[in-house]
């Protein structure tokens, strides 16, 4: 009988363990669309950071106060939760960085989710600001021109291919940490993009989010969706 006990209690270990989705997910809200972003496992300081701030709430509230169309949309500046009209942001924070956690096979490809942060030499992160990248697509001469003259490093093939079909930001790769992208609702980004903005970049009406986790089961709900061979990613 105990051993019988034994073999169903590991069963039940097995299988609470096996319904655990791979990744984190956040959904991002605004009146101008919402979208889902996975986190990556390759930057778990940056995304552990994030989850704890998505779960304090921190980020409810906040603006996208910077905005730059085919290049990123920019936020999670505390102070922008009660910031009047034409106020500048972007230099908020929530009293701390993080380290830098770069990673050669993770590139601001078009949709990722990125750390914003100062001119400090260690390029460590904000605590709080982050940006989604828009870009825009590339041509292998302008490549040759960012590899030359920005990045000091050749870009991988497969990368390269990402860049000139899918668009991104490759100048920005190895200065900041990518630690996401979006999975779901990558039209927002493109939304957001667009409206209209002040000299500073700031949207002329605030652009407020609200940021969420997801639920275990909605999360294993949506890899079920993204693993299966014919389905892609809405931004692919």
């Amino acid at each position: 009988m105990n051993r019988f006990l034994t073999l169903l209690f590991c069963c039940f270990i097995s299988t609470a363990f096996a319904a655990r989705p791979k990744h984190q997910y956040i959904l991002i809200k605004t009146e101008q669309g919402e979208c889902i972003v996975k986190l990556y496992n390759q930057t778990p300081l940056h995304r552990d950071n994030f989850l704890k701030l998505v779960k304090s709430k921190t980020f409810d509230g906040t603006l996208f106060h910077r905005v730059i169309k085919d290049f990123m949309i920019q936020g999670g500046d505390p102070d922008s939760k009660n910031a009047g009209p034409g106020t500048q942001l972007g230099n908020g924070t929530v009293g701390y960085t993080i380290p830098a956690e770069f990673n050669d096979s993770l590139f601001h490809k078009k949709g990722v989710l990125a750390a914003a942060r100062d001119n400090n030499p260690e390029k460590a992160s904000s605590g709080s600001q982050f940006y989604l990248v828009q870009g825009r697509v590339f041509t292998d001469e302008e490549l040759d021109a960012a590899e030359t003259n920005r990045l000091k490093f050749k870009i991988p093939e497969w990368q390269r291919a990402v860049y000139k079909t899918l668009g991104g930001v490759p100048h920005l790769d190895r200065n900041y940490t990518v630690f996401g992208e979006v999975v779901s609702g990558i039209e927002m980004i493109d939304s957001i993009a667009a409206v209209t903005k002040d000299d500073n970049d700031r949207p002329l009406t605030d652009v407020k989010m609200t940021v969420t986790v997801l639920k275990r089961r909605a999360a294993k709900k949506l890899e079920k969706q993204l693993n299966k061979p014919t389905t892609k990613a809405p931004y692919q």
